[in-house]
């Protein structure tokens, strides 16, 4: 595949490769391939071993082997993802929600992580991007870039992270303990809603001849990465499910697009499961749904744009969801007297109220969008809806006590939780839910136009051939030969 848009499988440059082999061999740094991520079971005894072994949150190599979802939170593998089913008790819809953990992932408790080694790891394997001399510059709304300054760490290159300032502190407190410099952590004017700033920034910086920037919005080996390893974790999610309930089926992926890399997992799931792929995005900046712009804190899932690396001609739903819901469901979900009131009054097994405390903001609104495409569709209890929790809630107590203040006065008791149980998940509607037909597919499509052409300069010939399916299907036949290049890699540095 044509490297003109951010993906190569060819070698570049065989000098700079081989500096890239000097650099990982002296460190002892192996890399693992796409299928060894899908199925870490795969990894052999000793390097298991050696895996396991190792602190989850420290910047060691061996962590590179746990950028997967199989991790069980401590030292070792699960056999199907750690997930969580939702159920009616809760939704107040009888499809059941299954949820697979992102705040698993090591080091930064976010699949994020995996998005960046997979952008950073062709360009080793190609020769296109010396450790020595180069700087990765990561611009993101805010785990992307810690996924990419922790991998920066452990392969012994400099990475820069690139956010807007209004993030949650628990972001930025994060990435002081983890960058080189201060310096490496750059902020943009704005928040969530402000991703134009970020791209002005990267190209400020993409002047200086050292920085390589990764754009996650536009680095297509993004969406192969959860192509190739979210999607295979979700289907293990759901045989699990069907294995206690033999009538399931797979009614839909629901995903926030983001960046749009996790929602590539939907188009390896409608394949091998059939299931339909929602787009997920902020009603307060409903851009594929109305066309629209404005503001919002769902923090993870940007907005203003369609992502160059959505698939949009095989997306079929758009739902978009009020970050009021999530802010509130944030407090009923965190707080005390929340998670009482919903085992006590919702009759939630312990183990599901104390997973619920774990979902971060982006987290929340995928569940909510599930809720309210399975009343949109009139999903029944046999009808399951797959999404992803993309990180934890330690990246959001700064914003839980403003919501705190700002909505509930500081108080919060049974009757409040009652009210926003009832409000943001019981009287949850299927508002905001667009089917996208061909015109509606070729109108989203259409939008990404306005950035990726007349801002960004990619070519009108590249950006028309991401229209067809095939240009996505000639892109997940590249896992192979990426894989094949990671092996000879790592059988050139010694380190396997």
């Amino acid at each position: 595949m044509s490297g003109a848009l951010g993906l190569a499988t060819e070698v570049l440059d065989e000098a700079v490769l081989q500096r890239a082999v000097e650099h990982l061999g002296a460190r002892g740094i192996a890399l693992p391939t796409f299928a060894e991520l899908a199925r870490p079971a795969l990894l052999s005894e000793t390097l298991a071993a050696r895996v396991a072994a190792t602190d989850p949150q420290a910047p060691a190599a061996e962590n590179l082997f746990r950028v997967h979802w199989y991790n069980d939170g401590a030292s070792g593998l699960l056999e199907t993802p750690a997930h969580l089913v939702l159920t009616e008790e809760l939704t107040g819809v009888a499809a059941p929600i299954l949820v697979a953990l992102g705040e698993r992932f090591p080091m930064i408790g976010a699949h994020k992580v995996l998005a960046a080694y997979a952008c950073l790891v062709p360009r080793l394997v190609t020769g296109r991007f010396d450790p020595r001399t180069r700087r990765a510059v990561w611009p993101s709304t805010g785990n992307y870039c810690r996924g990419g300054v922790a991998i920066s760490r452990i392969l012994g290159c400099r990475g820069v992270a690139v956010l807007p300032e209004g993030m949650s502190a628990e972001r930025f407190a994060w990435l002081d303990a983890w960058v080189e410099e201060p310096s490496d952590v750059v902020r943009t004017p704005g928040s969530e809603s402000n991703v134009k700033e970020i791209y002005d920034a990267c190209a400020r910086l993409a002047r200086e001849p050292a920085n390589e920037i990764l754009n996650q919005f536009s680095e297509f080996a993004n969406h192969l990465a959860h192509y190739a390893v979210t999607a295979p974790a979700l289907e293990s999610v759901f045989e699990a499910a069907a294995a206690e309930r033999p009538r399931l089926r797979a009614a839909a992926f629901v995903s926030a697009t983001g960046s749009a890399g996790t929602i590539g997992a939907g188009d390896r799931l409608k394949e091998q499961l059939g299931c339909s792929i929602a787009a997920v995005e902020a009603l307060e900046c409903p851009t594929m749904l109305y066309n629209g712009y404005g503001e919002h804190n769902i923090q993870g899932i940007g907005d203003k744009h369609v992502p160059l690396i959505h698939n949009v001609t095989n997306s079929d739903h758009v739902v978009a969801v009020s970050d009021r819901s999530t802010d509130r469901l944030h407090v009923l979900f965190q707080s005390e007297v929340g998670r009482r009131w919903l085992a006590r009054e919702r009759g939630l097994a312990d183990e599901v109220v104390e997973a619920l405390s774990s979902l971060g903001l982006s987290s929340i609104c995928n569940v909510l969008a599930c809720i309210k495409l399975a009343r949109h569709l009139g999903l029944g209890a046999d009808d399951a809806l797959l999404t992803v929790a993309t990180d934890g809630a330690a990246m959001y107590g700064s914003e839980l006590s403003k919501v705190l203040e700002r909505d509930f006065d500081g108080s919060f008791d049974d009757e409040t939780a009652g009210a926003v149980w009832k409000e943001h998940l019981a009287g949850v509607d299927g508002d905001h839910v667009l089917d996208l037909g061909p015109r509606e597919r070729d109108r989203v499509f259409n939008l990404g136009y306005f950035t990726w052409v007349e801002q960004q300069g990619v070519g009108l010939e590249d950006f028309e051939a991401r229209r067809d399916q095939g240009f996505w299907d000639g892109l997940h036949a590249s896992v192979g030969v990426l894989d094949e290049r990671i092996g000879a890699f790592n059988a050139e540095t010694g380190a396997r």
